[in-house]
């Protein structure tokens, strides 16, 4: 018999998931979210440093380059109107445009439009066309300038070529390498499924499921032709506010996007969406990554589709004018239908002159388009009147956008100290999070003898500075010590900070602040770090923490309450709370907290039995606090966690009784995030390292290094 025509390995064993852990045991806690972006992903190397890297950039040519290529029509691509300002605008729009404040995840920081999904997002159609002709001059200045910059940069500039005066630019997006897996898109199984499987009640837009902002599987906003694709101007209005609001929008940032994004460009719909081929992740490879080719028609210029709507929404479309509004208000509307037959608004008598021409033969002309969403702007009344504020004042209506469109391309880049760049607007803006600048000058020594000799315990010291450090969010890179928002609203109130706990800590801490000339931001995490070396010392090991002065202390002005709300803690497995019961397992919560303060599951696992045996659970419960020496950094709660003598009854929701098998005494009470750590076998795994005899200094010492990279997780 010949082995010429067998596979060397198993079909599909290398390159698919069938059969995977989570197939086979689809409860197990999947702890994938925690090892992403593994540096085996990234080739450029550990040491390769963007910010570096940034310092070689010539921004000016850069620029330069953007511009010539915004109308140079390269044949395999034709550029509307010869111009690629529209698609490179919808380009940067959507990277930016996935940011949603309730969890700070997507938006354009890390480039991850070049990944899945998102690259074969339906509402992404032929922006990897967009991609590709941007690839000359990623190659040509290499990594000096990252794709994520270069994906929201080239939108701005594409403003700039078409006569906007944008509000400015900051470098500093580092690229990703890998997918993207924590993002929680929706539990729809298929693409623009219908929005109702997101909302309590599709009547009610705020009842649309956390943390999502978008209102279908695939879209970036909202669906153009309606809610569910029927048109009805008035129910648009009210998701289209809350979309925007989700992703930090007001209503006339709202507005002022809604029209700025209308301005220039145009919808594409001339043809059948059927003859698309699959999406680029699910091309055939002599695509060359690229997806919905069209290779039964030309597929360009006037007969490209993408969403289904035809038509510019201005007479000039590569011009940055107040056409748009120009035309809402000068003309009654009536639905129409497509080509490809999708529901679109056009005006009723329209002037030829106010027609836009055709982007292939000026010769001809077309009606502008509106969308359901763009007919909300005059019929809902709120809009309406900012409309109508905005055509009557175009000058108005271009600053607006311009610091709009900034807002929109820089929310999730993190504060303003990590902006690079010529660019870079002077002025402080309230949602960048401003915190003045420290002092690092002060005796720190000093300051550390004057805290320990305070009569606060090692669980309050321990606890205030974790409080104030754990709002940290790597997604957007909001929250964290620095700043002391924690003495502030709305956090000084926040249920998960027990208020009188910390109001009695910060009254002791604050004059220690003053009276030294430090920042009350550096002292709360001082104090921490002498809690931490005082709970070691009690466990027989003299340690120094490693602590670096120079945070600031925000006020109250700098501090924009309701934009802090998305940021409040509802569960903390570290300090072992939840506010209330959820669908969402517990240990699957500490699981989402862990990979938004940047930690690996070995770090989240030192840190929680750390961190009982200390004392620092929320009310001073003592589930989970597996020691008789409460304020000890031991590894009391890994040896009993892994100890084979105890067995463990259910008592209740989310509780548990440790009871020793011999006696039948009840020794300890847990809850399912304590015992995640003995049953689940990878981390089981990492509790035995830490429970064996031989590891007590590891304990100490890798509690102390992942205790310091979350109090230092926000310093840029």
């Amino acid at each position: 018999m010949s082995d010429s025509g067998k596979c060397p390995v198993a079909h599909g064993a290398i390159t698919t998931v069938e059969n995977s852990n989570m197939d086979w045991w689809p409860k197990a806690l999947n702890l994938d979210i925690l090892h992403q972006h593994d540096t085996k992903t990234n080739p450029l190397g550990k040491d390769f440093n963007y910010n570096e890297e940034l310092k070689k950039l010539d921004v000016a040519a850069l620029k330069k380059d953007l511009t010539a290529m915004m109308t140079d029509s390269q044949k395999w691509w034709p550029a509307d109107w010869g111009h690629y300002g529209g698609l490179m605008i919808r380009m940067s729009w959507h990277a930016a445009g996935t940011y949603r404040t309730a969890d700070g995840r997507g938006g354009g920081g890390t480039g991850n439009q070049r990944f899945a999904p998102l690259n074969s997002f339906p509402d992404n159609v032929n922006l990897d066309k967009a991609r590709r002709l941007l690839w000359p001059i990623k190659k040509k200045y290499g990594n000096k300038v990252s794709w994520a910059d270069l994906l929201v940069l080239a939108g701005t500039i594409a403003y700039e070529s078409m006569g906007l005066k944008t509000f400015g630019f900051g470098f500093g997006r580092a690229d990703i390498w890998h997918p993207e897996i924590d993002i929680y898109w929706g539990s729809e199984k298929e693409w623009l499924a219908p929005s109702d499987s997101r909302y309590g009640d599709l009547s009610d837009a705020s009842t649309m499921e956390n943390p999502l902002a978008a209102v279908q599987m695939g879209l970036i906003y909202v669906n153009p032709e309606g809610v569910n694709g029927k048109p009805d101007p008035l129910r648009t209005a009210a998701h289209v506010r809350e979309t925007f609001a989700r992703m930090a929008m007001n209503d006339e940032e709202t507005v002022a996007l809604t029209a700025g994004g209308h301005t220039v460009g145009k919808a594409h719909g001339n043809g059948s969406a059927a003859r698309l081929g699959p999406a680029p992740e699910g091309a055939d490879i002599a695509e060359a990554g690229l997806g919905w080719m069209n290779h039964e028609t030309r597929s360009v210029g006037r007969d490209t589709v993408s969403s289904g709507i035809e038509g510019a929404w201005t007479t000039n479309p590569t011009k940055w004018d107040n056409g748009y509004f120009d035309l809402l208000f000068k003309y009654d509307w009536e639905l129409k239908k497509s080509p490809a037959g999708a529901q679109q608004w056009e005006p009723i008598n329209i002037e030829e002159a106010d027609k836009p021409v055709d982007v292939e033969d000026p010769s001809i002309r077309y009606n502008p388009i509106m969308t359901d969403a763009d007919m909300a702007m005059i019929k809902d009344p709120i809009y309406r009147e900012i409309s109508e504020r905005f055509h009557k004042d175009p000058d108005y209506f271009s600053e607006v956008f311009a610091r709009a469109w900034f807002k929109l391309t820089h929310r999730d880049l993190g504060p303003k100290a990590r902006y690079f760049g010529p660019d870079v607007p002077a002025e402080d803006l309230i949602w960048q999070d401003p915190i003045p600048a420290g002092k690092a000058d002060y005796k720190v020594d000093e300051v550390k003898a004057k805290i320990a000799a305070t009569d606060l315990t090692v669980t309050e010291l321990v606890t205030t500075a974790w409080d104030s450090a754990r709002t940290f969010r790597g997604s957007d890179l909001r929250g964290g010590a620095n700043g002391a928002r924690i003495r502030l609203a709305p956090q000084k109130d926040w249920e998960g900070n027990e208020p009188a706990r910390l109001q009695k800590v910060l009254s002791v801490l604050e004059p220690i602040a003053k009276e030294a000339g430090a920042s009350l931001a550096d002292v709360i995490v001082l104090a921490g770090n002498i809690g931490i070396e005082k709970a070691a010392k009690a466990a027989g090991h003299d340690v120094k923490v490693p602590f670096k002065s120079g945070r600031g202390d925000a006020t109250q002005e700098q501090t924009d309450v309701l934009s802090f709300e998305p940021l409040e803690p509802v569960h903390d497995g570290y300090r072992n709370w939840l506010k209330k019961d959820y669908t969402v397992s517990a240990e699957e919560l500490m699981l989402d907290r862990t990979q938004l303060m940047g930690l690996t599951a070995h770090e989240m696992t030192v840190l929680v039995g750390g961190m009982r045996v200390i004392g620092t659970n929320h009310g001073a419960s003592k589930h989970g606090v597996f020691t008789d020496r409460v304020g000890a950094l031991t590894p009391d709660f890994f040896t009993t966690i892994t100890d084979i003598s105890y067995v463990w009854e259910p008592a209740g929701d989310n509780l548990y009784k440790i009871r020793n098998r011999e006696t039948g005494e009840v020794k300890y009470s847990a809850t399912r995030v304590d015992l995640i750590f003995g049953s689940n076998s990878i981390l089981r795994a990492y509790a035995e390292v830490y429970a064996q005899d031989d590891s007590k200094d590891k304990f100490v010492n890798d509690f102390i290094a992942a205790w310091t990279k979350v109090m230092n997780a926000d310093r840029f």
